[in-house]
């Protein structure tokens, strides 16, 4: 099946509706709706834009924007989940690029019967710099395309998470994390994202903690392991500065989050020692 006739009779016969949550996204949301021009419903949660992003989405047909105060990811993404009566949804952040192999890889899963196996799907994911898809990246795949009636959201740090009810496979061609937004803003968005990780890796039970998470609080080398992991192993140092620029955000992020991390150890020092030390993962539990 062609990419052309492909997606003509998708927009007639899919079963799916797009999800998008969205804040002040000018610098991103046209490209995202280009390139889902197949789709037959897009619904947006708006979280009050104050920017043109209201306008850019108001002249396309297919989509439906609803405003809600935010007051999680989870709880955003839930409610949209409510409004869809579509039988599965294809749910994206409003950076994310589907390209054409990935738009044509989801419409042969429901021309097929590779749909009827699954309750949803992961997606990998491509992080791009200026618009440049980098060799690799610290994202791993995600559920991203699930039947409506099996998915739920829940707040995970600062981020969210889905539980699927079934089974979940994987789809081969990746969405593409392409986000132009100035670089103060993604400075000001990590000091509040890494605030609540922070809580999160403070809060959880040492055994709940994955091995990334465990590095974090029990030594000083994650930001360094962030730094070589990108340009060395993921092969960054071949992308130019695009592939240092990720690389040097990673470690950036990793370097607040153990400022914070030592912060809340010397807080609670006055108050209990062995808590502390407990909390940064130097005794066992």
């Amino acid at each position: 099946m062609s990419d052309q006739s492909t997606f003509h009779n998708a927009k007639f016969s899919l079963p799916f509706a797009v999800l998008l949550l969205t804040y002040n996204e000018e610098a991103n949301i046209g490209r995202t709706l280009a390139a889902l021009h197949w789709v037959p419903r897009i619904l947006v949660i708006d979280s009050g834009s104050t920017d043109s992003t209201l306008d850019i989405l108001s002249v396309q047909p297919m989509v439906t924007v609803l405003q809600r105060n935010f007051d999680s990811f989870a709880d955003q993404c839930n409610f949209g989940l409510d409004q869809i009566n579509a039988e599965w949804v294809l749910s994206l952040d409003a950076d994310y690029v589907v390209t054409p192999a990935l738009a044509e890889e989801i419409c042969t899963c429901f021309y097929s019967c590779k749909s009827k196996l699954y309750a949803g799907f992961e997606i990998p994911f491509r992080y791009c710099i200026d618009g440049k898809p980098l060799r690799g990246t610290l994202l791993p795949p995600r559920i991203c395309l699930y039947r409506t009636v099996c998915a739920r959201y829940r707040n995970d740090g600062h981020g969210h998470r889905i539980d699927v009810t079934g089974k979940v496979g994987l789809l081969r061609h990746p969405i593409l994390h392409d986000d132009r937004k100035p670089l103060e803003r993604w400075l000001i968005s990590q000091q509040r994202y890494l605030a609540i990780e922070t809580r999160k890796l403070l809060e959880t039970p040492w055994s709940q903690l994955s091995v990334a998470d465990r590095l974090r609080l029990k030594t000083p080398l994650a930001p360094l392991a962030a730094l070589l992991l990108c340009l060395f192993v993921n092969g960054g140092i071949l992308d130019g500065w695009q592939g240092w620029t990720y690389a040097f955000q990673r470690c950036y992020a990793e370097i607040l989050l153990k400022l914070m991390l030592l912060e809340a150890r010397a807080r609670h020092r006055d108050r209990d020692p062995q808590v502390s030390d407990q909390l940064m993962g130097l005794r066992s539990p």
